[in-house]
C-alpha cells in the first residue's frame, strides 16, 4: 500500500473537527444534569467569594465598591451609545458563560488528572454513573459457590446497593483446611463475592484466585483465602474482617456471611445413610432426603437480616441446591424474613443437573427441595433457561451422569410459581461447559424486577382510588 493511501486511511479515520466540537458542547450539558451534587456546592462558592468581596468593602467603609459602581456605569454609558444595547448586552452575557464554560471545564479537568491520572472515562461520566448506581434498587442475593459471585458481577452495573447473603458451610479445599488449621470460617465464597464486586475485578480476581504451588503449607491455598483469614485474626472475626476488605478493595455492595457460627452440614439419604460435611455430601453420590446443620438453628447475622428487611428485590441462587443455596436457609430468621417480605423475590434454577445432589431433578423438584428445608414458600417465581445447550455440551455433560433441568411447568404451577424463560446461557465451544453468563441473567432478572415492580405499583394506586 502507497504512503498517499495510508495518508488518506488516516485522515478518515480521524474525528472531524466539527463532531469533536459537538461532543465537547455535549460534555459540557452534561454538567447541568440534576442530582450530580455538584452545581449547587460551585454556586455556593461563588456566592463565597461575592460575600467575601462585600465584607472586604464593608470594612473600608465602602469605598472601592462606589468607585466600581462609578466604573462600570461610565463603561456601560460609553458602550451603549457606541453598541446598541440589543447587540451588545447578549454579546456580553454569552462572553460572560463562555469564560464561566471554560473556567469550569479546565478546573474539573485539573481535578481529573490528579484523581484519576490516565483515567478513559471523564469526571462527569464517572458522577453520573455513580448517583445511577446510587440510585438503584436495594437488591439482596442469597446463595454460595461461583453461581453468586456470577450473578453479583452482572448485577453491579445496575446497583450500588447490592448485599451478597453467602453460606459459611464449606468444608472443602483451601477453605475446610484453613477453618480445620486455624479455627475461621471457611472464606472461599466471600472471597469470590468480593472480588466479583471489586471495582478492579480483573485484576483482583486473578489475585484472590491465585493458588500457591509451592511453600510448606501453602500448596493449594488461595491468596485470597489466607488474606481474608489473615484479616478475621486481626480484626477478631470475618464479619469486620470483610467490612475492613471491602473498603480496601472498593467493593460495591456488601458481603455478609449468613452466620458467624460453626455450621456443618449433614444430610440424610434415601439409602438410610447419614453424611457429614458438605463436601462428603456430594462425594456420597445418593439421594438427599433431609438436610440440616449442626448445630441447628444457628443465629442469623444482624446485618444480613436488616438487609432483607430493607430489600426492594430478592434473587435466590444460581448455585448448588443443598450446599450453596439451602445451607443460608436453614438459619431460621432468614428464611421467616424473606417470606415476609412482600416485595418482587425469585429464584435462579441452574441450567445443568448437579451429580450427587440433584440427579435427574425437574424445575419443581429444586423448588420442592428449598420449601422443604424451610418449611416455607419464599419465593413467586422461577427463572430457567429456555434453549438447550448444543449436542457437543450434552454429550461433554452426560459423561459425568448430568443433564439440562427439565422444566415441569405444570408441577411448577401447582407449587403456586411462575415460569420466567430467557437465554442466559454462556457455552463454553472448547470444553463444552455451559453456566450462566453474568450480564444476559442480570439484565433478565432487573428487567423482570422493573416489570413487576411497576405492576405492583399501578395495582396499588388503582386500590388506592
Amino acid at each position: 500500500m502507497s504512503i498517499g493511501l495510508l495518508k488518506q486511511a488516516f485522515h478518515a479515520l480521524k474525528p472531524d473537527p466539527l463532531f469533536r466540537r459537538g461532543m465537547r458542547f455535549n460534555h459540557w450539558f452534561k454538567w447541568l444534569a440534576p442530582g450530580l451534587f455538584v452545581k449547587r456546592w460551585l454556586l455556593l462558592s461563588a456566592v463565597g467569594v461575592l460575600l467575601t468581596l462585600l465584607g472586604l468593602a464593608i470594612w473600608v467603609k465602602l469605598t472601592p465598591i462606589f468607585f466600581a459602581i462609578q466604573l462600570i456605569e461610565k463603561t456601560l454609558t460609553q458602550l451603549a451609545t457606541v453598541i446598541p444595547s440589543y447587540i451588545s448586552g447578549p454579546f456580553v452575557l454569552l462572553f460572560g458563560i463562555f469564560f464561566i464554560l471554560w473556567g469550569q471545564t479546565r478546573t474539573v479537568g485539573s481535578i481529573t488528572e490528579v484523581l484519576r491520572p490516565g483515567a478513559e472515562d471523564e469526571l462527569i461520566d464517572v458522577l453520573l454513573h455513580h448517583r445511577k448506581l446510587n440510585r438503584g434498587a436495594k437488591i439482596v442475593v442469597v446463595g454460595g459457590g461461583t453461581g453468586l459471585s456470577t450473578l453479583l458481577r452482572g448485577l453491579k452495573t445496575y446497583s450500588a446497593n447490592i448485599t451478597a447473603i453467602v453460606t459459611v458451610a464449606d468444608d472443602g479445599g483451601s477453605s475446610g483446611r484453613l477453618r480445620r488449621e486455624n479455627g475461621v470460617l471457611p472464606p472461599g465464597d466471600i472471597r469470590n463475592c468480593l472480588a466479583a464486586l471489586a471495582d478492579e475485578e480483573k485484576l483482583l480476581t486473578e489475585l484472590f484466585q491465585y493458588r500457591f504451588k509451592a511453600g510448606n503449607g501453602l500448596t493449594g491455598h488461595s491468596f485470597g483465602n489466607l488474606f481474608l483469614t489473615a484479616m478475621s485474626d486481626i480484626s477478631g472475626d470475618l464479619e469486620r474482617a470483610i467490612a475492613t476488605s471491602s473498603k480496601v478493595l472498593a467493593v460495591r455492595g456488601q458481603v455478609l456471611p449468613s452466620t458467624l457460627c460453626d455450621v456443618n452440614l449433614w444430610a440424610e439419604l434415601a439409602d438410610g445413610r447419614r453424611i457429614e460435611g458438605e463436601s462428603s455430601i456430594t462425594e456420597a453420590n445418593g439421594k438427599i432426603v433431609k438436610i440440616g446443620c449442626t448445630p441447628a438453628n444457628p443465629p442469623p447475622l444482624p446485618k444480613a437480616i436488616q438487609a432483607i428487611r430493607e430489600a426492594d428485590f430478592i434473587i435466590l441462587g444460581p448455585g448448588s441446591l443443598y450446599t450453596s443455596v439451602i445451607p443460608n436457609l436453614l438459619v431460621p430468621e432468614i428464611a421467616e424474613e424473606i417470606a415476609k417480605r412482600n416485595v418482587p423475590k425469585i429464584y435462579v434454577c441452574n441450567i445443568m443437573t448437579q451429580p450427587g445432589e440433584t440427579d435427574g431433578y425437574t424445575v419443581a423438584d429444586h423448588i420442592k427441595a428449598i420449601d422443604r428445608a424451610c418449611g416455607l414458600k419464599l419465593f413467586s417465581s422461577v427463572l430457567v433457561q429456555q434453549q438447550m445447550p448444543s449436542a457437543q455440551s450434552l454429550i461433554r455433560y452426560s459423561q459425568d451422569n448430568s443433564h439440562p433441568v427439565y422444566v415441569d411447568r405444570p408441577t411448577v404451577t401447582e407449587l403456586g410459581r411462575s415460569v420466567v424463560f430467557a437465554n442466559v446461557m454462556q457455552e463454553d465451544r472448547e470444553t463444552g461447559y455451559v453456566r450462566h453468563d453474568h450480564q444476559l441473567l442480570a439484565q433478565v432478572l432487573i428487567r423482570w424486577y422493573a416489570h413487576v415492580h411497576i405492576k405492583s405499583t399501578a395495582g396499588i394506586l388503582s386500590a388506592a382510588r
